[in-house]
């Protein structure tokens, strides 16, 4: 993982095994896949493009490549936005024999992007590995050179990204592909033959150049402050639907924190950059296992610690408070000391009989985790959550200055 603070490099390390085999540890020099994270590559190169003039976001793919289907009503920036239409050639979360053979960009486009439409272009979202075969291969043509050419030439080289490329062949220092079975064991994965994934997502790299990519988008160094403008501008739909779609870039929100991000997953890895520009920072999480969610919790989990520092996982005395709340209401008993008059009244015989008989079919308290905390009304709102063996329930607390609470609700998730 890596992570970008005050717009620097501030943390990169790396954690278990790049080759479970040979007992090979993985360390900040390891590469790994960063699957479908190249999007965003991708659309910076056509972007650049349409600075020199070479090219339009709003031209129709007729112009490249006439023969696929409906090509005169598509444009480039509909491809970039998964708009198109065009069905997604690789939907599958684990690897299909037919990926084990090479393909080419034009294989591709003439078996999938010949088929009709999933839907008429921009009147639905669906994401489609299809439409960035096609934008690569038009950023090719319009360039007259491979895209990974000019990924180098303008991005890798640059920004000293030396680690950065195509995942073929694979690198004597890469990271080993895994997946798992259910709960079962890391099991070796077979990995995509080559011409799959193209602009799609053919690109290996470790955690830290990723992050100095990171580090150009926030400082606007690659293009100009135009072009990073459509690029993390959200597509709407033509009937005004949100996408949460830029070019090649998810638009979401981290506890109202604006996060500017992606995830990508190939055969045997899963990956997750995310860029927080009002924070002037970013977190990478790459792993070299597929079978498995733990990189976006991670993400998210490293960016609430280094980005919302006053809303981190709680003391170990007020986690222990808490859960000695809870424990008793298990019996429908509480320590009324510990409550302001307000709470006193709301815990009456009956409420604190209906929390106890809804809590006993759920087995075992196992953990109680801070999730959240905020201000309001002079006081201290957390938002706690209480796993059970059979459920997990939020609790909804506010704490007055007093350290006394105000309130304690035992809630569902869903």
């Amino acid at each position: 993982m890596a992570v970008v603070t005050d717009g620097k490099l501030s943390f990169a390390q790396a954690f278990g095994k790049a080759d479970i085999a040979n007992g090979r540890a993985a360390d900040t020099s390891t590469r790994y896949a960063v699957g479908s994270i190249s999007k965003q590559f991708t659309a910076a190169i056509l972007l650049l493009l349409q600075e020199q003039g070479k090219l339009s976001l709003d031209d129709r793919v007729a112009k490249y490549f006439p023969d696929l289907t409906r090509a005169n009503e598509i444009s480039i920036r509909e491809l970039l936005s998964h708009t198109a239409g065009y069905e997604d050639f690789a939907p599958q979360d684990y690897t299909i024999p037919e990926w084990l053979k090479p393909t080419t960009p034009q294989a591709t486009m003439d078996r999938w992007a010949k088929k009709p439409l999933n839907f008429d272009p921009g009147t639905r979202w669906q994401y489609s590995n299809t439409n960035y075969v096609i934008a690569g291969a038009i950023a090719e043509k319009a360039a007259g050179e491979p895209l990974m050419t000019m990924l180098r030439e303008h991005i890798f080289d640059p920004l000293q990204m030396k680690s950065a490329g195509d995942c073929l062949p694979i690198q004597p220092g890469d990271a080993i592909a895994y997946t798992r079975f259910a709960l079962g064991p890391p099991r070796p994965s077979q990995r995509e033959a080559s011409g799959w994934y193209f602009a799609a997502g053919e690109l290996c790299m470790t955690p830290s150049d990723l992050a100095r990519w990171d580090i150009a988008f926030l400082e606007k160094k690659i293009l100009s402050a135009s072009s990073y403008q459509e690029f993390t501008r959200e597509v709407v739909l033509r009937n005004g639907d949100r996408t949460h779609y830029a070019l090649g870039l998810m638009l979401r929100e981290l506890n109202d924190i604006p996060e500017i991000t992606h995830g990508g997953e190939v055969s045997g890895f899963i990956s997750s950059n995310a860029i927080f520009p009002t924070r002037d920072g970013a977190v990478v999480v790459l792993s070299n296992q597929d079978g498995m969610n733990l990189v976006q919790p991670l993400s998210n989990e490293i960016a609430r610690m280094t980005f919302l520092p006053a809303q981190v996982a709680g003391s170990d005395a007020d986690i222990a408070r808490v859960r000695g709340v809870v424990e008793g209401l298990e019996k429908a008993k509480i320590d009324r000391s510990l409550f302001t008059a307000n709470a006193n009244f709301y815990f009456t015989e009956t409420a604190l009989a209906d929390i106890r008989n809804s809590l006993a079919p759920l087995g075992k308290l196992k953990s109680v985790t801070m999730a959240a905390e905020s201000l309001r009304g002079g006081m201290t709102f957390r938002v706690y959550r209480a796993a059970f063996a059979r459920r997990t329930m939020a609790l909804s607390i506010y704490l007055t200055p007093e350290n006394k609470f105000e309130q304690f609700m035992v809630e569902s998730l869903n």
